[in-house]
Formats: structure tokens, C-alpha cells, sequence
């Protein structure tokens, strides 16, 4: 089995900064990709940032140059540096991951959710 276990949440007053972490752990053979998602209430889940195991990152245009992903390819770890945070920031943030796993016959694809972590930014 593969899990996602998402940490770094938290409450931060505007301006502030929040780095959130998410490891993927199990029997995995590679990554394809790792990503971030934010869902407010009502609304759909919507791409913060995006990365692949090569290292290219994309960003949504309300995040471009306030936020920094990076991934650690050795620890199977995707990290989101979340600077000059507002306050429309706010929302649940899903940890995504594209990869492939190990089963008998060889290998398995396979796309995960994380739990959830919650980031709240006051004014």
C-alpha cells in the first residue's frame, strides 16, 4: 500500500509564511509527478502547484512568486513554501501524487490524495 501523509498547516496572519509538507511512503518504484490543491468551501479543488520528478514546477497566477514548491526525489517528499501569504489564501490543501508502485507482477500506477491540511490566513 501507498499513503500520503500531508503536514504544515496552521493558522498565520497576513504576510506571514507557511511551509507545508507531504511524504509518500509504501512500496513505490517512482514518482511521475507531485502537486498541491486548495479547496474553499463551495468551490472546486483548484491547483496551486504543481512539480515533476525532473524538477519542473508550475504555479497557479494567484500563487506565482508568492509561493515555492520543491520535491526531494531521495524522500519521495514534495514541499510547498507558501510566502506573503492573504488572506484569500484560506482553504484545505490536498497533497496529489502521480506514481507507480510495486505489486507481484512489477507495477502498478497509481494517483493519490492526502488527507488535508488546513491553512488559515487572518487579516
Amino acid at each position: 500500500q501507498v499513503h500520503l501523509v500531508e503536514s504544515g498547516g496552521g493558522l498565520v496572519q497576513a504576510g506571514g509564511s507557511l511551509r507545508l509538507s507531504c511524504a509518500a511512503s509504501g512500496r513505490i518504484v517512482s514518482i511521475n509527478h507531485m502537486g498541491w490543491y486548495s479547496q474553499t468551501q463551495g468551490k472546486q479543488r483548484e491547483l496551486v502547484a504543481s512539480i515533476t520528478s525532473g524538477a519542473s514546477a508550475n504555479y497557479s497566477d494567484s500563487v506565482m512568486g508568492r509561493f515555492v514548491i520543491s520535491m526531494d526525489n531521495d524522500k519521495n517528499t514534495v514541499y510547498l513554501q507558501m510566502n506573503s501569504l492573504k488572506p484569500e489564501d484560506t482553504g484545505a490543501y490536498y497533497c496529489n501524487a502521480d506514481l507507480y508502485y510495486s505489486v507481484v507482477s512489477g507495477s502498478r500506477y497509481l494517483e493519490l490524495w492526502g488527507q488535508g491540511t488546513l491553512v488559515t490566513v487572518s487579516s
